[in-house]
């Protein structure tokens, strides 16, 4: 008997997290960092912490876990350890070493759980490292994902705080993963998208983070970059705007959608986690008379191991363009800029 793994879940990837209105007002009550070595924290909702070991060194430490978020225990590995990873290339980081975090049902046949693990170590070590232990629980749903730690020199940190009013916003991945896998786990996906989705959702954002120190991360270049996860394209770069006090105009029709994810959302296919996105942007964006509820559903979608968004100076934005395409990602669209006006808030034209 085949078991689909979606089926095992109440919800699937990272529309399985914990919606940001429920999460950043418990993140306001923990009581203050005060070692100064910790370079970032939880304070600005950024993708990973750092710590400074030295002058020329600091840890890059992250953690991300969820649900299935498809059929296949494989790819449900390589999809996990690829989304975990990301947050240390969102910081501009370099990934060492990786431990395992599994929840799994002692009903489950042991061999789902190989299968899922042997996804995980292979996508690891197409990043150039390796697993190293980790830890297990049992679980009323299957739950996997890594603890990452990485490296990056303190002064070419990618943090959230950097963008600048006139920085170009590049985007390396393409949105509507949220929005397929809900289909197919839903028995929707009448045009197999699911074969894309996860095409996207297991490559991993190394590329785009090498991209980004060719053209240098600091002063002259990329000055803020994050992965667009499960708060979405809009949830993250809110994190931007507020976290480097300014505001920020996309332009939908330059943002880059796998085709079928329009279809279904216009058929009404969305997950609870993108719901629950655009509920809480509601009073940090600004729609545009022709953005349609189905636009707004695309940019609030609750993506699983998306792409980077990327704020990079306007004189280097071709630079980065041209350094993400030589390396293949999967898109390098310039889909909108930061403004000094309305700061910490987003305006979207279409």
């Amino acid at each position: 008997m085949t078991i689909r793994l979606t089926k095992t879940a109440k919800r699937a990837g990272c529309a399985a997290k914990q919606p940001p209105g429920y999460l950043l007002p418990l993140l306001e009550r923990l009581p203050p960092i005060t070692d100064p070595r910790v370079l970032v924290g939880s304070s600005t909702a950024d993708d990973a912490a750092v710590y400074r070991l030295d002058d020329e060194r600091a840890l890059v430490t992250t953690t991300d876990f969820f649900t299935p978020i498809v059929d296949d225990p494989y790819q449900f590995g390589a999809v996990a350890a690829a989304n975990a990873l990301s947050d240390v290339y969102a910081m501009g980081g370099r990934p060492l070493t990786a431990l395992n975090l599994v929840g799994f049902p002692a009903e489950l046949d042991v061999e789902i759980l190989a299968e899922i693990l042997l996804g995980g170590a292979h996508k690891a070590a197409e990043a150039g490292i390796d697993l190293v232990g980790g830890h297990t629980i049992k679980s009323e749903e299957p739950i996997y994902g890594l603890a990452v730690t990485g490296i990056v020199q303190p002064d070419r940190i990618a943090s959230n705080t950097g963008g600048r009013p006139g920085d170009r916003l590049v985007l390396t991945k393409p949105l509507g993963t949220g929005i397929i896998t809900t289909a197919a786990k839903n028995d929707e996906d009448s045009r197999g998208a699911i074969t894309e989705a996860i095409a996207v959702m297991s490559a991993l954002n190394r590329s785009a983070a090498e991209a980004m120190d060719v053209v240098g991360i600091g002063e002259a270049g990329v000055h803020a970059a994050t992965d667009v996860t499960g708060f979405g394209l809009l949830g993250h770069l809110r994190n931007i705007v507020r976290a480097s006090s300014c505001g920020a105009v996309l332009e939908r029709a330059t943002i880059p959608v796998v085709e079928a994810a329009v279809a279904y959302v216009n058929a009404g296919i969305a997950p609870g986690g993108t719901h629950a996105n655009h509920r809480f942007l509601a009073d940090s964006v600004d729609w545009g008379r022709d953005v349609d509820k189905a636009d707004q559903l695309l940019l609030c979608d609750a993506q699983t191991s998306g792409g980077l968004l990327i704020a990079v100076a306007p004189d280097r934005t071709d630079a980065l363009v041209v350094a993400l395409q030589e390396r293949n990602t999967l898109a390098a669209a310039v889909v909108g800029e930061l403004v000094a006006d309305h700061p910490g808030r987003i305006a979207v034209r279409s």
